[in-house]
């Protein structure tokens, strides 16, 4: 990916989006108090984020088209 002329992984791309849609994620989690229910916070805000930037990749990569 190509950014004003630095050359930038799409995975650094997809992962930065994926943060700022997880955080919006926890935000939520939060506020309904789903937290309540969570063994371990952490370890559960890192599953989030990881499932999200799965589901942000996968998207990104079925609508890219091959160069």
């Amino acid at each position: 990916m190509d950014i004003h002329g630095v050359f930038v992984s799409p995975l650094l791309v997809w992962g930065v989006i994926a943060f700022l849609i997880s955080m919006a994620v926890r935000w939520v989690l939060r506020r309904v108090g789903a937290y309540r229910l969570v063994w371990h916070r952490p370890l559960f805000d890192l599953a989030v984020y990881v499932i999200v930037l799965g589901g942000v990749a996968a998207l990104f990569v079925h609508h890219t088209p091959l160069p």
